[in-house]
């Protein structure tokens, strides 16, 4: 008898000779090793997709600085990896538990503990000790923080060139300790929003409209870069000092978003979830490609020329459109989603200058105007939400986080002062805040 035909002949036999062996298992054996995969794979999606969020805070610190004139890059890093550092520091002190309050609301739906400063599981943690159910206290921190830090980020980009190093900090501190998890609360942490109905998968709202509403309300009260606009009402453009950068710090955004939406199912440990995943990967490619091509030929018939910056934003645009909800719609839905989202930043740009709003790269456009377009579209394909409960969210958050930064930029104001001087302003806040330039051998522009 050839060798090929053993192997099948004896799992034959032993199928005869013991029934069910393997098959019919106890179901308290079964469900054990069942949930101690989901918890392991639930881990490892949130691990994955805080590092590839991790590696937007890499993106928006290049956006930045390629978005920015020469003289103020060194500026842009310095704030970048300082927000992110600030970042993870006050989400562990204050930040995670007030997002997540759990049973520990101190006004029911609205507002939870303050200081309740978040603990790991042991070294070594034995499978029957763990929650099962879920995921790693660590994964979920870790994966939660990126949200947290990448709020700040959009802020970093509209005030930049104006703004000295300190007050920014402060403010800082008190968004990512303070406004961003109380909000976030509210429909993550199974707030009031959440019971309402409202819905925003990875944060449309809840992230990047946030950022967008605490980096206006600083616009506003910071002030144009000097020459920005003259008397007669002419935009004077300030043009950024490396459009290289600028693009790649694009691309890297669209790299780290897979993870900020494909990781926002929070779980993959079925079937179910993983398909789910991939689903989100394809739509969110799709949006920001979409967003991407929208610009690009909305420019060339309104300008008669590309303007890349336009479609570097447009691309982001349609991300930010497709992440309050990028399961539910087909390749075909996530490509209008997107493409209406880069038509929204050709029009709100000059729409900001118009206004006297200085934006210097864009942010309120890519992040507020467009994650309100991105809220809004969900009832188009998600089942039991509806466009009212839509603004709704929408509205409450945005008042919430413009009037409280509002506030604080004005006390910041009053107590540190925002802006530098003018001759420093003129001169560069690289040399004049930090005495070092990103391009020393170079002539400032």
């Amino acid at each position: 008898m050839k060798t090929k035909y053993l192997l099948p002949l004896a799992a034959a036999a032993t199928a005869t000779l013991l029934p069910g062996l393997g098959l019919a298992q106890d179901a308290e054996m079964s469900t054990a090793p069942a949930l101690e995969t989901s918890y392991i794979f639930t881990t490892l999606l949130f691990l994955i997709g805080g590092f590839l969020v991790f590696w937007m805070a890499a993106g928006f610190a290049m956006l930045e600085a390629g978005l920015v004139r020469s003289k103020n890059v060194t500026m842009q890093l310095t704030k970048n990896i300082a927000l992110f550092s600030i970042a993870a520091v006050m989400y562990w002190l204050v930040g995670f538990n007030l997002m997540y309050p759990g049973d520990g609301w101190m006004i029911a739906g609205w507002l939870g503990p303050f200081f309740a400063i978040t603990s790991l599981e042991p070294v070594g943690l034995a499978a029957e000790a763990a929650t099962l159910d879920y995921a790693s206290v660590g994964s979920d921190f870790f994966f939660q923080l990126m949200f947290c830090a990448t709020t700040a980020s959009i802020v970093s980009g509209t005030l930049a060139e104006r703004i000295k190093l300190w007050p920014f900090l402060v403010f800082v501190v008190v968004l990512t300790g303070f406004i961003y998890p109380i909000e976030a609360s509210w429909q993550w942490g199974g707030g009031w929003l959440s019971e309402a109905g409202f819905s925003d998968f990875a944060g449309s709202t809840l992230v990047h409209a946030a950022g967008g509403f605490a980096a206006l309300a600083g616009a506003i009260i910071l002030g144009p870069r000097i020459g920005k606009y003259g008397k007669d009402g002419k935009v004077n453009p300030m043009p950024g000092s490396n459009l290289a950068l600028a693009t790649l710090g694009t691309f890297i955004l669209w790299l780290g978003w897979f993870g900020f939406n494909g990781g926002s199912q929070l779980a993959m440990g079925t079937v179910g979830d993983v398909t789910d995943v991939s689903r989100i990967f394809a739509n969110t490619n799709m949006a920001a490609a979409a967003g991407a091509i929208a610009a690009l030929i909305l420019t060339q018939v309104m300008y008669g020329k590309v303007d890349l910056t336009m479609v570097l934003n447009g691309a982001l645009a349609g991300l930010v459109s497709i992440t309050a909800g990028p399961l539910d719609p087909s390749l075909f839905g996530a490509l209008w989603i997107g493409a209406i989202g880069g038509v929204i930043v050709v029009f709100a740009v000059p729409m900001l200058d118009k206004m006297k709003i200085d934006d210097v790269v864009g942010a309120i456009p890519v992040h507020l105007i467009a994650g309100f377009w991105g809220t809004l579209a969900v009832p188009f394909y998600t089942e039991g939400t509806s466009f009212g409960t839509q603004i709704m969210g929408f509205a409450a958050i945005g008042a919430f986080v413009f009037v409280t930064s509002l506030i604080v930029w004005v006390i910041l104001k009053a107590v540190m002062g925002l802006r530098p001087s003018e001759e420093d302003e003129v001169n560069g806040l690289d040399v004049s805040e930090l005495g070092m330039e990103a391009y020393p051998d170079f002539t400032k522009g």
